[in-house]
């Protein structure tokens, strides 16, 4: 089934972009994919970037090539799709876990996300000095830290005492670590439906 067929107006591809031959339908599965691996690296500063990656999926499918090789069906698109939204119950199911248990307010959860933010942000920035994943694990690390700094700085600033503000704190850091970690194994799962798509 042509993989246009899902939307409302399909696209002809031979007609509009057919002039680009071969290289063309290769360029354009090298950006699907270059998108998809950058997208795939936003997961860590808390972007939705697992469905960032099913839309240029979507895209792609509609206006790239409708049949050979490179060309992606429904089959990926839909695999893609539920890994990102498993990838998003394991983040919901983490963080709320680690708030409810701890008794977070939602002042805390809010700076515990700029936390969190800023924190990957550093550490993707900084790395560790781990080849290859260094820059990965930081941002993973650094991201809890930051989680844990913030909950405590909303909760001790909402008049809780140090104590209760830690434990909320340590329970942003946990529930921020293996929630991102969820979602980025999820989002390598998308990369990888994107990457069997076009290459079969």
């Amino acid at each position: 089934m042509n993989p246009s067929s899902m939307f409302l107006f399909s696209f002809d591809y031979d007609r509009w972009l057919g002039w680009l031959g071969p290289t063309g339908a290769v360029l354009a599965a090298i950006v699907l994919i270059l998108v998809c691996v950058i997208a795939w690296g936003a997961n860590l500063m808390t972007l939705p970037g697992n469905w960032i990656s099913v839309a240029a999926m979507a895209i792609y499918a509609w206006l790239g090539p409708s049949e050979g090789r490179l060309s992606i069906g429904m089959t990926p698109l839909i695999c893609a799709f539920l890994f990102a939204l498993f990838g998003e119950i394991i983040e919901f199911v983490a963080g709320a876990a680690g708030a409810k248990r701890a008794g977070a307010s939602r002042r805390s959860t809010f700076f515990a996300v700029l936390g969190s933010m800023a924190g990957a942000l550093t550490g993707a920035l900084v790395g560790l000095p781990v080849p290859v994943v260094g820059p990965v694990l930081a941002a993973i690390l650094f991201g809890g830290v930051g989680a844990t700094a913030g909950a405590v700085y909303g909760e001790w600033t909402d008049g809780r005492s140090w104590k209760e503000s830690w434990n909320v704190g340590h329970a942003a850091f946990w529930g921020r670590t293996f929630g991102t970690l969820g979602k980025f194994l999820a989002g390598l799962a998308v990369v990888l439906s994107a990457l069997v798509g076009v290459i079969w």
